[in-house]
Formats: structure tokens, C-alpha cells, sequence
């Protein structure tokens, strides 16, 4: 089930990383970063009364002139209609409503899109005169809120998730397998979709940020469907490379939620970057399924030696998710494009895959026959049993006498006897420890 996206967008200095670190540091909880991987501000994993979501900060773009304002507000907005759920647009409650704020608040109101208008730095009860101006907005009434002091900040939560797409109450199992083409603009995914599917779907040029949305392809292949999410780019401008790669992870991530399974696009020429560690990064952290393609292999001069040095690096690179396989493809010429969906499927089933009980037990008794559990001051682990509490990724659940004594490579250890055993190809694979008399995952 993905989680709601919400995006705060609103012209700079109004304060929308202000309230981001605020709900993010105070009022919600961050999921741990992951050894390994850098986790960018500008989003993370939040919950408000229960309810998780993803908070994206659009913010940090500090235009060189007054003549680019509108259009870098026009494509802060626009990223927030292409992949949010809710739309937090911040306006400065003391600084009144300016030319930006209304050319932004007529683009999100033509959408039909959930948006929460919110007057930010109003500290006191009295609101400003300016405050009312901002119903010409006609985004309904102006929340006001002080980000800085965390006034109101609870009311406005409220409102965020009272927008939410409403649950059914019971999580329905899709018969099509998600599939998002994440990577760095003109790596090829527009390409490699197209070439899955069979025909030109998605337009396909050398001009990098052809793609400006997030389609979604649906297809079927010998009797198993598909859905391609083929994630945009941007274009690339003078003075604001920073603001691409922060635009291309936003859009990463929404595609990221929705999916099933990642196909991580690297471009063979130009190697592996920061910015496709940080993509990669935001799959595992997501638990979805990880596949690692590597494009244009047509282009690399090789010897016998060239893959594998390739895939030493890789692995390198990229030592947090050593359980993603590695595809070295060309989809130029065709080559080894056939492996991709077979991969893909395959990942989705591991990805669900359930063990049963007894035999989750067999091999963790025995691995912990074949290696002793830490222990610390003449005080031993004890396992006395696992269950698998969930999938998609799997999940599970040791019983043991003190959660203390489990040492993160012991962990690590039975991790990789529960893959030499079931394999769980392409998939993360998580674990919770609890003592005696504590309750199991709901």
C-alpha cells in the first residue's frame, strides 16, 4: 500500500523548510536512516495520529533575478499537481499576497487538486490586515500558523490527512506487477519502456527532461500484466543544477511509492554517480523491489574482464542493497532486453513470497548451530522462535530473551542464511526483535 505523497511548495523565504524540519524534528516520526545511505532533507517518511505519509520539501531555490521567480514557481507547482496527494501552499501571513503567490494559487486552483492554503509567520491571534487578501487566492480559508513557534501546527496535520484518499479497510492484491524506470535523466528509460511494451508510447528524444510526467503503461506479457511507471526528467538550465537533481528525486519518489519492483537505470558511459547512489538509496529505504540495469553496454570497449570489474564496482557502490541483481542490457541493439520482465517478475515474487513457519524455524536453529549467538557478560542470546509477520518486503519476527544482545552482524548473519535458503532475489529483507511478553506486529 503507498503511502500519501504531500508537498510544500510556495515562493522562497515564506518558510517551507522551516515547517518541514518542524513537523519532521517535533511532531511526527522519521524512519531511521539506513547504514550505507544518505537520506536527502528534501523529503522523509512522516505519521500524524496514526496516519503515515511522505512530507517533500519543493523548497531551497534561491532565484539569481527577479525575472526567473515566476517561471521556477510555475515548476515547483507543477511537480506538486504531477505527484502529490496534498498540496501545502505556503504564503507569508506577514508579508501579504504578491503577483508570485496569485500566479502559483490560479495554477493549483484550475487542478481540482487537494490544496491546503496556509499563511505562515502569523504569531499572534490578530491576524494581519494583508491576511484576508488572501482569499482572492480562492483556495478556501488561509490556515494561519506560525512554523517557527509551531503554532497551529497540530490543526493544520489534521486538515492534511482529513484529505487523504480514504481506505477501503481491507488492502486489495493487484494482479499487475508496478514497475517503476527510476534513474538520472537521458539514461534511457523512456526508451527502455518503449522497447517492453513494443510500440512508442512515450516519447523518446536525446534532449534530456523530454519526459515532464510520470506515465503509467499498462501492458500484458504471456498472461502476466504490467504497469510501467516511466519517471521524468528535466531540463537542464544554466545555474540551477542543483534544483535538477532535486526535482528528478521528487519524482523518484512518488514513482518509487507506487511501484513494486525498481528498475535502477545506470548509464554504462558515465558510470555511477552521487545521484544514482541517492535514487537507489531511496528504493531500498522504501523496501520495494530493486533491479540494477545497466544501459548503452553496446557502447563499452570490453575484454574478457569488463563486466566483472563492472559489477565489482557496482557492488561497491551500491554495498547497501547487495541483494539487487545486475542486468547489463543495450536497448539500442536489443541486448538481453528479454531478461528484464522475467527479472522483474521474479522480484515481485520473491518479494511476496511467505515461508512457512516450521521451516523458518529449521534453518535459524540450525544457523544458529553452525554459529553461536553473541553474548555479553556471560549473558547469551537466546532465539526461541521466528514468524514471518509480512511481505512485500518480508518481514519477520524473533522472539528473544534480551533485544540487547542481538549484535548487527549476527543479524546480518541470519539474514544471509534465510537468503542461501529461499533466495528473496531483489528484495530487502527486514527484521524486528522482541522479548518475552512483548506484543507481535499488529
Amino acid at each position: 500500500m503507498s503511502k500519501p505523497i504531500v508537498a510544500v511548495v510556495g515562493r522562497p523565504n515564506v518558510g517551507k523548510s522551516t515547517l518541514f524540519n518542524k513537523i519532521v524534528g517535533s511532531r511526527v516520526s522519521i524512519v531511521e536512516d539506513t547504514p550505507g545511505v544518505t537520506r536527502d532533507r528534501i523529503y522523509a517518511e512522516a505519521e500524524w495520529s496514526g496516519v503515515p505519509f511522505v512530507l517533500i520539501d519543493t523548497g531551497g531555490i534561491e532565484p539569481d533575478s527577479d525575472d526567473i521567480i515566476l517561471s521556477r514557481m510555475r515548476e515547483q507547482a507543477q511537480i506538486a499537481i504531477d505527484t502529490a496527494d496534498v498540496i501545502i501552499f505556503i504564503v507569508d501571513g506577514r508579508a501579504g499576497l504578491t503577483a508570485a503567490d496569485r500566479e502559483v494559487g490560479e495554477m493549483l486552483r484550475k487542478t481540482g487538486r487537494n490544496v491546503i492554503l496556509v499563511a505562515n509567520k502569523i504569531d499572534t491571534p490578530n491576524v494581519p490586515d494583508g491576511f484576508y487578501d488572501f482569499y482572492e487566492l480562492g483556495l478556501g480559508e488561509p490556515v494561519p500558523i506560525s512554523a517557527a513557534n509551531m503554532l497551529n501546527l497540530g490543526d493544520l496535520l489534521d486538515l492534511v490527512i482529513g484529505e487523504f484518499p480514504k481506505s477501503t479497510g481491507e488492502e486489495e492484491e493487484d494482479e499487475d506487477i508496478k514497475i517503476a524506470v527510476i534513474g538520472k535523466p537521458n539514461v534511457g528509460k523512456s526508451s527502455l519502456v518503449n522497447a517492453m511494451i513494443g510500440e512508442e508510447r512515450v516519447i523518446v528524444s536525446d534532449i534530456a527532461g523530454t519526459t515532464r510526467d510520470s506515465i503509467d503503461t499498462p501492458f500484458e506479457h504471456e498472461g502476466q500484466k504490467y504497469t510501467l511507471i516511466d519517471t521524468a526528467g528535466i531540463r537542464r538550465r544554466k545555474k540551477v543544477t542543483e534544483d535538477i537533481e532535486r526535482f528528478s528525486v521528487i519524482r523518484a519518489i512518488t514513482a518509487i511509492e507506487r511501484s513494486d519492483v525498481c528498475i535502477v537505470m545506470i548509464d554504462a558511459e558515465e558510470g555511477i554517480t552521487e545521484q544514482d547512489k541517492k535514487i537507489a538509496g531511496l528504493a531500498h529505504e522504501a523496501g520495494k523491489g530493486i533491479i540494477v540495469v545497466v544501459n548503452k553496454w553496446d557502447l563499452i570497449k570490453k575484454d574478457t574482464h569488463t563486466m566483472n570489474r563492472f559489477e565489482k564496482e557496482i557492488r561497491q557502490e551500491f554495498s547497501f542493497m547487495p541483494y539487487a541483481p545486475l542486468l547489463f542490457i543495450s536497448v539500442k541493439t536489443g541486448q538481453r532486453m528479454m531478461n528484464v520482465l522475467k527479472l522483474a517478475g521474479e522480484v515481485a515474487e520473491q518479494r511476496a513470497m511467505r515461508i512457512p513457519t516450521g521451516q523458518l524455524n529449521a534453518v535459524i536453529a540450525d544457523a544458529t548451530l553452525m554459529k553461536q549467538p553473541p553474548s555479553d557478560k556471560g549473558k547469551k542470546l537466546k532465539i526461541y522462535y521466528v514468524t514471518q509477520v509480512g511481505v512485500k518486503p518480508p518481514l519477520f519476527s524473533f522472539k528473544v530473551n534480551k533485544r540487547e544482545l542481538m549484535h548487527f552482524s549476527y543479524s546480518r548473519y541470519l539474514e544471509n542464511q534465510l537468503r542461501d535458503n529461499f533466495k528473496f532475489t531483489g528484495t530487502s529483507v527486514k527484521f524486528v526483535f522482541r522479548e518475552k511478553g512483548e506484543n507481535e506486529l499488529e
